[in-house]
């Protein structure tokens, strides 16, 4: 790793490798993980998981769970962190973190409540409530759980994350794959999805996210998507629920409805967040996605600030 000074302090940043974190796939880890791989080459063993692991849900890395990721990046990072979106079930805890809500502390403690979660689980303090462009300070990495999917414009969020990064610093995220949550039903996310709502610069949800998340969320036990139950809402019970929708959109009166606005999936996502960086939309790259393991709902991925945010000409106006 290559040491700089920083220049607001004498303390020393480390500027991160993309090697020094674990790979997407691990081939001694597959090998130990399914004994009948144990003679494959390292070749054999990876076109393995590329023909067959990826759609079975094997794991390719250790890392594919949650508590091991929180842990490999807690192994990594020891600077300031900002975590966006805690709600009652903050990933970090300690003096070196934010927190960035939508909720004061309050508001998170009551909707605890209401849920019939213990409100002392919820932070004390929400550091920034609102918008992450509100956000005033400097962090050497960010992370979110089940939260990117919630942004009314991802190109705006991810400008925002990458200006609120130290140099060399990573946004890591668990996020909900759509194939096996309550999205099961609904369609794929697109980039083109993700350049409409950027060039529309939103802040709150459409009409159709609304009645999407109304109308066509199905159960949310992963065990059964990965067998092909998704559950579909019947034509009959539809009609209901998008009238349920439009009400709570009206009443709503241009005010924020918190629903998901985009459907990823480990492959969705990696191309979408790839195609931005390509395009200068980003200062973030992706350098691991990792898949999703069979009877999870959830996948990980990492981002790293490998550049000053400079957009390409082609989009500079966009």
């Amino acid at each position: 790793m290559t040491i700089i000074a920083s220049l607001s302090s004498s303390r020393k940043c480390l500027v991160k490798n993309i090697a020094d974190f674990p790979p997407e796939f691990d081939p001694d880890y597959y090998r130990a993980r399914y004994p009948e791989l144990a003679l494959a080459s390292d070749a054999q063993a990876e076109m393995h998981f590329r023909d067959h692991g990826l759609a079975a849900g094997l794991e390719g890395s250790p890392l594919v769970h949650r508590a091991r990721f929180i842990n490999e990046i807690n192994r990594h990072e020891e600077g300031s962190a900002l975590e966006i979106g805690p709600s009652w079930s903050p990933i970090l805890r300690g003096p070196r973190v934010a927190y960035l809500d939508v909720f004061t502390a309050g508001e998170l403690r009551a909707r605890a409540q209401k849920h019939g979660v213990d409100p002392d689980l919820c932070p004390a303090d929400i550091d920034f409530v609102g918008d992450i462009a509100d956000v005033d300070r400097k962090f050497d990495y960010v992370i979110s759980s089940h939260s990117i999917e919630h942004q009314p414009d991802l190109v705006h969020h991810l400008k925002c994350v990458h200006d609120l990064l130290n140099r060399g610093g990573r946004y890591y995220l668990i996020i909900p794959d759509k194939r096996f949550c309550f999205d099961a039903c609904k369609a794929e996310s697109t980039i083109a999805g993700v350049l409409q709502a950027h060039k529309e610069r939103r802040t709150h949800h459409t009409l159709q996210s609304v009645i999407e998340g109304a109308a066509f969320s199905t159960h949310n036990d992963a065990t059964l998507h990965w067998q092909g139950a998704p559950d579909p809402v019947d034509d009959g019970e539809l009609a209901h629920r998008i009238e349920y929708a439009l009400k709570e959109f009206e009443a709503a009166g241009g005010g924020y409805i918190d629903v998901h606005a985009w459907y990823f999936t480990p492959a969705s996502f990696k191309s979408i967040a790839s195609t931005l960086f390509k395009l200068g939309l980003t200062g973030l790259q992706p350098i691991r996605v990792f898949n999703t393991p069979r009877n999870a709902l959830e996948f990980c991925a990492v981002l790293e600030k490998v550049q000053p945010h400079e957009e390409k000409n082609v989009v500079k106006n966009f």
